[in-house]
């Protein structure tokens, strides 16, 4: 970080990350580059913008590149997006509200109907399944939006 006080409406300057074994040497240069701070107030909106897949600066579709894969830059906008980490929060999110919607509609559906217990094998296994792999792009997209919205890199 640069000595000189920046105001918080300002860019923020930074200078590159280290290189790390295997990274392109030309692709980090000795120059400052500058990071436009977010406006403040956006973390609801990127976060939106992050859980449909979409870059949290601009709004385009460039998030992700698989289906949690998050693309190293937006090509609408040049958001380094790569340099977010989600690390464990996403899975931890996505089991804690699958767990509360399967754990309750287990229990009512046994409390009200009491079905044998292969009705509840077919029928809970695959909602597990279902509802854990459509949340967790969500998850990540959102945590990766309130990163960029707070500052938080890497």
């Amino acid at each position: 970080m640069t000595t000189d006080p920046v105001p918080p409406d300002n860019p923020v300057r930074v200078t590159p990350r280290p290189s790390v074994a295997g990274e392109r040497e030309d692709a980090l240069t000795d120059t400052q580059e500058e990071i436009v701070a977010p406006p403040k107030g956006m973390v609801g909106t990127a976060m939106m913008r992050g859980m449909r897949r979409c870059c949290p600066n601009c709004g385009a579709h460039t998030l992700f590149v698989g289906y949690t894969k998050v693309a190293p830059v937006c090509t609408n906008c040049g958001l380094e997006t790569g340099n977010f980490r989600a690390d464990d929060a996403p899975p931890y999110f996505t089991i804690f509200v699958v767990g509360h919607i399967v754990v309750g509609a287990a229990l009512a559906v046994e409390q009200n109907f009491h079905p044998p217990l292969w009705v509840h094998a077919a029928l809970w296994g695959p909602l597990t399944l279902g509802l854990s792999l459509a949340l967790l792009p969500l998850f990540k997209g959102a945590v990766i939006g309130v990163q960029w919205a707070m500052g938080i890199r890497g």
